[in-house]
């Protein structure tokens, strides 16, 4: 984030019917469905929706799961979503293909163990980590506040309280930072699908609780109506990947920090977790987020770097924004004196070889609640006190 003390920050948020989101929703059930068969499967899915059509291509390993049970659950996905449109539906209408095949023995050659070699990462790559103090799950407010107006959306769309507004939402909050610190909210944007059968001054009146119910109100004193847009370019019945062909992994800023934080590049849904792109991204936000709850730092931000075939990361970059060198040297050395990050411990540490996978393909990959499944396990701060002086 800018260095800047006085500045705008703007992040947004798409919801689980946008066709993005319904093609990571499918990829990840695909990696929770063969880790429940067998928690060491291997699975690089990769899915495209559009218009009545779903296609599923990648590589796994492991057990045989039969295509039908797979397509089955690929329209499961469709109907809890929410979707039966003329233009997408869970229902047969929709031609859904899949072409998963064996994984390359190449690849699997350099991940696997064997004698003296531990595991290796499943590829090259860097992946970052951050947390900061601007909200109580440690993340940066822009993108969780955005994350939270389309999930108490959807939730409500999908008990029925919501009506007329259909899966396919996106959500955009600017705050105005003073010293550093998020001050107020300066604009909303909400846009969504609804029915045909109300307009837009409906759709405002529909969506403006949710703004309301999502920010608190100290955030929102003194906001200017007129900065609340919502559908600014008007109609918007035909949406979700009957309106715009929807691919896994394009949504990679949502998923993290929305922008506030680098990113790496590499996508997580439809990634098993020996996959560092996922599982590393994983473990440096657990670390960033255990140094912020130490209260050591006010906001974090960690960089791990990998080789394919190699265990061991190859650097760890920490960054505490505050020049305390002293401080940044005694934080890199407990990282290393009690974190693992080679691709086996990452997954033993956070308990990654579960199918905890799906429930992460909407509304942020961090800043969740942990549950007793180990779903969003690494958003736990039991290891805190390692970095309190």
């Amino acid at each position: 984030m800018s260095k800047l003390k006085n500045f705008l920050f703007t992040s947004e948020s798409v919801s689980e019917g946008h066709p993005d989101k319904v093609s990571d929703r499918i990829s990840d059930m695909v990696v929770d469905t063969y880790l429940s068969a067998d928690p060491y499967s291997r699975v690089a899915c990769e899915t495209l929706t559009t218009t009545n059509k779903v296609v599923l291509a990648g590589e796994v390993r492991g057990p045989k799961i039969n295509k039908d049970k797979i397509i089955a659950k690929v329209r499961n996905c469709i109907k809890d979503i929410g979707y039966d449109q003329n233009g997408f539906t869970w229902r047969e209408a929709t031609k859904i293909e899949s072409h998963l095949h064996s994984q390359s023995t190449d690849i699997a050659m350099g991940v696997d163990s064997s004698g003296n070699k531990d595991e290796g990462a499943g590829d090259q790559g860097i992946m970052f980590g951050y947390a900061c103090n601007e909200t109580d799950v440690l993340m940066p407010a822009p993108i969780h506040y955005s994350h939270k107006i389309l999930k108490l959306m959807a939730d409500d769309r999908k008990s029925g309280k919501l009506k007329n507004i259909e899966p396919d939402s996106k959500s955009q909050v600017t705050f105005e930072y003073v010293d550093g610190k998020p001050q107020k909210v300066k604009s909303v944007v909400i846009s969504s699908q609804h029915s045909p059968d109300v307009n837009q001054n409906d759709v405002r009146d529909l969506l403006r609780p949710y703004m309301l119910n999502s920010i608190p109100k100290e955030f929102m004193e003194g906001f200017d109506e007129n900065e609340f847009y919502v559908n600014p370019t008007g109609n918007f019945v035909i949406g979700g990947p009957d309106g715009d062909c929807g691919l896994t992994g394009r949504k990679i800023i949502v998923d993290t920090y929305g922008g506030a934080a680098p990113h790496g590049g590499g996508a997580f849904s439809g990634k098993d977790p020996t996959k560092v792109d996922r599982s590393a991204a994983y473990a440096a936000r657990y670390i960033a987020k255990n140094i912020v709850a130490s209260k050591i730092a006010d906001k974090c931000l960690i960089q791990l770097a990998y080789a394919i075939g190699v265990s061991k990361p190859l650097s760890i970059y920490v960054d505490l924004f505050d020049d305390d060198i002293n401080k940044n040297e005694f934080v890199v050395s407990k990282i290393k004196e009690n974190f693992d990050l080679s691709p086996r411990g990452i997954r033993e540490m956070l308990n990654l070889n579960k199918p905890i996978y799906e429930k992460t393909a909407s509304y942020g990959h961090f800043g969740r609640i942990p549950e007793k499944d180990g779903t969003f396990s690494w958003e736990n701060t039991d290891k805190k006190n390692i970095f309190s002086k």
